[in-house]
């Protein structure tokens, strides 16, 4: 294969950012905006903004180290070059993992609840996983058929959801008139969060989620055109994108259902909010444009945390299975990201992701601070705002989970123990393996 074939074979800018926004643009926006009210009340629309701010800060350190060292494994990569091969980066590299497969499970069963809406059976305790089981497998499927199917679907899908979250955001802000736009800035009481600047601190933790997808780019490096210029480009192009349309659907959904309404519908929304202003309709649109979305959303992130999973079996972190090693990451991501969404609803798969990814951002920070400064060419300060902004989110949310559902707070705390312990005793056989090496060499 000659160079020309080569390249062509690559992922273009347009590409990058379709499959970056595929990953941002799915159950964020349409699970998360009755979870983030609970926490923040009406300020929801400000809790969005000030997680793209957050967001802003973290993905400068992302951007450092891939732009300098572009591979299909960007954030493990990038924590072994900090932390060396052993405990501390094998434990993180598997945090972003599972956050990222908790992300998939949030899609699917985000599908599930917005397809069952218009019969009313959006609550169901057996559908609902059942067609998120169903619609992960189907992004598998999509994924062995290749890159340049993955890209197609995913450039051709993110503008049909991109165009469908606008269209319903502005029309609901037309239909709202000015006043929706004033409340944006209103101080007014009923609309503050019961919790006060705790909620509001602990919501933004959950908008995080609707923009961590950017990370996945970083996976992009190997498969990419022209990385050293476009992968920056292309996280900074996602980052915006989604800010803005959040930013226009979350006013619009304020502007047309109480703070109570949002909570009461918290898994379904949008669908909710398009009702009163559109009819029947207006609901249909917005399930056909969610169902685009998350179907969207996992088979590009399949896409992307398959390439991580390589990537950390190469380095020795995780196993694979006998056999071929052809799709092997691929069928592992889609089985557990199958089991997540058969056991746990949204709101415990969006609070354990949310957890174990700002650990892992905060230790990719400091990764950077500590270690990798000089290599990456980074300034110091941006990296500790990034951790500074990480904790400020972070320890509001884990206070409050703490007091309304311990149970997922467990849950965090056994995967995130079980994973530390597995890299434990991976990390000792390895030692052992290459100490017997060198024995038998002398």
């Amino acid at each position: 294969m000659d160079h020309h074939e080569q390249t062509e074979k690559k992922i273009s800018l347009t590409g990058s950012v379709a499959l970056g926004t595929g990953v941002m643009i799915g159950a964020g926006i349409f699970a998360l905006i009755g979870q983030v009210a609970e926490l923040a009340g009406g300020w929801v629309p400000w809790a969005f903004l000030a997680g793209a701010v957050v967001v802003g800060f973290s993905s400068y350190s992302y951007i450092r180290y891939s732009v300098a060292n572009p591979s299909s494994g960007g954030i493990a990569m990038l924590l072994k070059a900090a932390y060396g091969p052993g405990v501390i980066a094998g434990t993180f590299s598997l945090f972003m993992y599972v956050s990222m497969i908790l992300a998939e499970a949030l899609l699917g069963r985000t599908f599930g609840t917005y397809l069952l809406r218009p019969f009313g059976m959006q609550g169901s305790g057996l559908l609902v996983p059942v067609l998120a089981v169903a619609v992960i497998a189907a992004a598998a499927l999509v994924n062995l058929v290749g890159n340049r199917w993955v890209e197609r679907s995913a450039t051709a899908t993110a503008a049909i959801k991109i165009i469908g979250i606008a269209a319903l955001a502005i029309a609901g802000l037309l239909a709202a008139g000015a006043s929706s736009l004033g409340q944006l800035v209103s101080t007014s009481q009923s609309a503050a969060p019961e919790q006060g600047w705790m909620g509001f601190l602990a919501g933004i933790t959950l908008c995080i989620l609707a923009y961590k997808g950017f990370t996945t780019i970083t996976n992009q490096g190997a498969d990419l055109k022209d990385p050293k210029r476009n992968l920056g480009r292309s996280i900074v192009i996602s980052i915006v994108l989604c800010t803005v349309l959040y930013l226009l659907i979350t006013v619009a959904v304020t502007s047309s259902l109480s703070v109570s309404e949002i909570i009461e519908a918290r898994d379904y929304a949008l669908a909710e909010a398009a009702e009163p202003l559109f009819g029947s309709w207006g609901v249909g649109l917005t399930v056909l444009v969610a169902v685009v979305a998350t179907v969207s959303g996992l088979i590009a992130s399949l896409f992307a945390v398959s390439k991580l999973y390589d990537m950390l079996r190469d380095m020795g972190q995780v196993p694979g299975l006998p056999g071929r090693r052809e799709h092997q990451s691929l069928f592992i991501t889609a089985g557990l990201a199958i089991v997540m969404a058969a056991l746990f609803d949204l709101s415990q798969i969006a609070s354990l992701g949310a957890i174990l990814y700002l650990c892992m951002d905060i230790a990719i920070h400091y990764g950077i601070v500590r270690h990798l400064k000089e290599e990456v060419d980074a300034k110091v300060w941006i990296p500790w705002v990034a951790i500074v902004l990480d904790v400020a989110v972070l320890v509001p949310f884990i206070i409050l989970k703490g007091t309304s559902d311990p149970f997922t707070l467990v849950v965090t705390a056994v995967v995130a123990l079980l994973i530390m312990v597995s890299q434990w005793i991976i990390v000792r056989r390895r030692s052992q393996h290459e100490s017997a090496e060198d024995a038998d060499r002398h």
